[in-house]
């Protein structure tokens, strides 16, 4: 059976499978988001909030609250979009604005230029570079190093 689930601030419906992940709605509608662990709930790269209908989500498991407790940008109504299956109608998700860094080619390509949108960590959701900031080659070369302790994170969390 398939529900509707509302996407802010872009102001679109999306259909999704029942129990399926609000995850595959968002990639549905085209949207850029990470998936660094692979759904497995442990990289925060799908953090949304659930303005509306979170009693229409599966219930939060202890994976997922402990990868929301390292997120600053974290609140009450936070869920991972990989980990939140949709059960009943009525969800409406925010996806947090600012760009994960993800792909430090398209930064480099930047280099001279200002961000129009802030850059965000991908694990804690952090501000790395604010909006309207002028890209560098040092903030370029801050980027790797956040993408190097990324991929170390993520090395760890798989073996655990």
């Amino acid at each position: 059976m398939v529900k509707i689930v509302r996407l802010e601030p872009i102001s679109q419906n999306t259909e999704v499978q029942t129990n399926a992940n609000l995850l595959s709605a968002l990639l549905s509608e085209d949207l850029h988001v990470l998936k660094e662990c692979g759904g497995r709930g442990l990289c925060a790269t799908c953090h949304v909030y659930i303005k509306q209908g979170m009693e229409s989500l599966s219930t939060m498991a202890r994976r997922e609250q402990r990868t929301l407790e390292v997120i600053t940008t974290a609140q009450a109504n936070s869920r991972l979009a990989c980990q939140s299956r949709v059960l009943g109608e009525g969800v409406v998700v925010e996806v947090p604005s600012g760009m994960y860094i993800d792909a430090l080619e398209d930064v480099e390509a930047l280099i001279g230029r200002r961000t129009e949108q802030a850059l965000l960590h991908p694990i804690t959701g952090d501000v790395v570079v604010e909006p309207g900031k002028l890209i560098t080659r040092s903030v370029l070369s801050e980027l790797k190093d956040i993408r190097f302790q990324v991929g170390e994170y993520l090395s760890r969390t798989r073996q655990a």
